[in-house]
């Protein structure tokens, strides 16, 4: 998430009221996750754990619970909760802006372009040309929409991201100020829900096509001409890479990559990073020769069982 025009380290230090380190004209360009952040950015980190990764990542700036030796070409923002400061430059910066109208006077919606009834069409919305938006369907603020591109009734884009810190008093969400870009050629089934990036995009690419009732999550990128079924559900900040297809009831966690023109058989549950160009089936997805293989030699385990009971049986007499 960039800003909407550069801001220096106290400016930023002033807004969460922090301690920083550092040129106080610093400057600062925006704001995002450690796996999407560039030069410019702030980054945030509140556990030990990651204090490496964040402050050799590729942001400039880290939002950090504890001072310590800053990187050459870098400055740090001291805070006794990074996450909930986070969150405060989240809404500084990208506020909730309720509508007044079923098509917000900031949506912009290209030639021959049809809106169904009872849609809504939130701020700051870019939608192409030759587009068909069914009834029912809620396209939040910032969303971005390519050319030729349908969505079927009731499906929802642009929700917040399901990200949340487990505090003693119970689970504090952090704040989404990121984008769903959907790019043209792309077809949205019925009930479909894809999250916006909670400081980046959640992005489909050219060409794919989602059946109905699929959750995408937040951050995630969905490659050119992907094929997924219905019931698919795939966490934040995955990356499928072009031409995959995903069968029906099909589960992928968060953080992993599946490769391009790998193929996923239903009701399959992706727990680690797949290469393309294979076929996968089961829990954990597996390639699905190995896979049957494995499931044809549970079904002799009976059988081997009275084998071996058998043998038993004749050396005792």
């Amino acid at each position: 998430m960039k800003f909407p025009k550069p801001q220096t380290l106290q400016q930023i230090a002033e807004i969460i009221n922090a301690e920083y380190v550092g040129e106080a004209n610093f400057p600062i360009l925006g704001m995002n996750e450690i796996h999407v952040v560039e030069p410019g950015d702030i980054v945030f980190v509140d556990h030990p754990k990651y204090y490496d990764k964040a402050l050799n990542s590729e942001a400039t700036i880290v939002l950090i619970n504890k001072k310590v030796d800053c990187p050459e070409g870098k400055a740090l923002l001291i805070s006794e909760d990074p996450f909930s400061d986070f969150n405060v430059l989240t809404t500084h910066f990208k506020p909730f802006q309720p509508a007044s109208a079923a098509l917000a006077e900031t949506a912009k919606v290209g030639k021959n372009t049809v809106i169904q009834p009872n849609s809504f069409i939130g701020n700051n919305v870019l939608i192409g040309q030759n587009c068909i938006i069914h009834s029912n369907v809620s396209i939040y603020d910032n969303t971005v929409i390519g050319d030729n591109v349908e969505i079927h009734a009731g499906s929802v884009l642009g929700a917040s991201a399901f990200y949340y810190k487990n505090r003693p008093e119970g689970f504090d969400q952090l704040k989404s100020g990121g984008r769903v870009v959907i790019e043209d050629q792309v077809h949205i089934g019925a009930c479909c829900t894809i999250d916006r990036g909670v400081s980046g995009d959640t992005t489909i690419k050219e060409g794919s096509k989602l059946d109905n009732q699929i959750q995408i999550g937040h951050d995630t990128v969905i490659g050119k001409k992907c094929l997924i079924a219905s019931q698919v559900g795939i966490a934040g900040c995955v990356v499928v890479e072009d031409e995959v297809t995903i069968w029906g009831q099909v589960g992928i966690t968060s953080g992993i990559t599946i490769g391009a023109k790998a193929v996923i058989s239903a009701q399959s549950g992706v727990s680690k990073s797949l290469a393309g160009g294979k076929h996968y089936f089961g829990t954990p997805a597996e390639d699905f020769r190995s896979k049957y293989k494995e499931i044809a030699s549970i079904k002799q385990i009976p059988e081997i069982l009275e084998t071996l009971k058998a043998l038993e049986k004749d050396k005792k007499d």
